[in-house]
């Protein structure tokens, strides 16, 4: 069927057909209607209505979005299976290598994935077991979505997760056999198919580039890592702190913990705990950020408590989400990890992650799409902002 057999079909539908000279004029209406659709869309094709969209040209404005980690390591794979497995299997040294841990760490999870889920990121699995390593949501590893992001299994099998214990847990785990310390994570009812991807995971580690003989340490903390001063910016890398066992994500999940001023106490539900959070905005700051944040402040301390996406378009809208028995209008004396709200005489205002010592996380602040860690009366002092106040971090919104 050509365009002038679907034209006619369309002119009778509507009745208009007609002989002669009504024909041709009905005609030639409806060609020039479809190419002024055409040209519409052609010229302003519809897309999904965010903040980003808005005339706010104000510090720190945008909704969060389904932003994965910077490395990547959020998506599936794609190529050939080899070609997958090299990626999944560098998505596994760098959760070792930013825990600190030696090349041996790596072999062993990259032996354990392969075994697990044939180096894999599944969707499925004994029971309710998926990803890498074939984690269970049922058993406090976090939400399948979590499970089912590279990065955040790769780390749960190296670092522990809610109250399962992971390699760094495991006693004498770098001179145990390979095999034998996978089991002791993994307790698995068949601990002797590990040790046999040894060889096979040696190559997979020299196809993807990785050193197998790197040092480092048998707990996971940087223990040779000097402490920055004070004018350096404060990331991962300088901040002096151990690694910790994350907690396990999802609403209702244990991560959350409770959040207290003092005076009254509240229960979050976020995927990260305050602990977790605050050090991932560390992480995330000075020269750990990357230049993805641009007026995107409520983006930022919605992904820092590890949720996707806040569900509110502006900063400041979100101080009016949070129930009003949580809002602290005015307070100057905000708890760690709550979030602040600023009034910038734009539309969107701007929202940060309360570090403590006076201390914020935010974006735009000192370099326009960064994040930094700075005084919290910057804002005032920098951008003439009126504080507002702060709330608990509490997402009602988000997913």
């Amino acid at each position: 069927m050509d365009q002038r057999d679907l034209m006619r079909g369309a002119l009778k539908a509507s009745g208009v057909v007609k002989k002669g000279a009504q024909l041709k004029f009905g005609a030639i209406a409806m060609v020039v209607f479809f190419v002024g659709l055409l040209l519409l869309g052609m010229f302003f094709p519809a897309g999904q209505a965010s903040a980003a969209d808005c005339e706010d040209t104000g510090p720190g404005t945008a909704d969060a979005s389904a932003v994965s980690e910077t490395d990547g390591s959020g998506n599936q794979a794609t190529g050939t299976l080899h070609e997958q497995q090299v990626e999944y299997a560098k998505v596994i040294d760098n959760a070792a290598k930013k825990a600190k841990l030696p090349g041996r760490a790596t072999l062993i999870g990259l032996m354990t994935a392969m075994q697990e889920s044939t180096m894999q990121n599944l969707g499925h699995g004994h029971l309710d077991s998926v990803g890498l390593f074939q984690q269970r949501p049922s058993m406090n590893w976090g939400t399948k979505q979590q499970i089912m992001t590279p990065s955040y299994s790769a780390e749960s099998f190296f670092l522990g997760r809610g109250t399962n214990d992971g390699l760094v847990d495991i006693e004498g785990w770098a001179k145990l056999p390979l095999g034998t310390a996978a089991q002791k994570v993994q307790k698995s009812a068949h601990p002797e198919l590990y040790a046999g991807h040894e060889t096979a995971m040696r190559k997979l580690a020299k196809d993807a580039g990785i050193n197998l003989e790197r040092g480092g340490s048998a707990t996971g903390s940087a223990d040779s890592a000097a402490a920055g001063d004070d004018s350096e910016p404060v990331t991962s890398e300088n901040n002096g702190c151990g690694v910790a066992k994350p907690g396990a994500g999802g609403t209702g999940g244990s991560a959350g913990g409770k959040f207290t001023d003092g005076k009254q106490t509240w229960k979050l539900n976020n995927p990260r705990s305050v602990d977790e959070a605050i050090a991932w905005a560390k992480k995330n700051s000075g020269s750990g950020s990357s230049k993805e944040w641009y007026q995107r402040c409520l983006a930022f301390t919605a992904i820092v408590y590890g949720w996707n996406f806040s569900g509110v378009n502006y900063a400041i809208d979100h101080y009016s989400v949070v129930p009003k028995s949580m809002q602290h209008a005015g307070d100057r004396h905000p708890p760690a990890g709550a979030l602040m709200y600023w009034d910038t005489g734009h539309r969107a205002g701007h929202i940060a992650v309360y570090l403590g010592d006076g201390k914020v996380a935010s974006n735009d602040i000192m370099r326009p799409g960064y994040i930094d860690v700075v005084d919290a009366e910057l804002f005032e002092t920098k951008w003439g902002a009126k504080y507002i106040g702060w709330t608990p971090p509490v997402f009602p919104k988000a997913g």
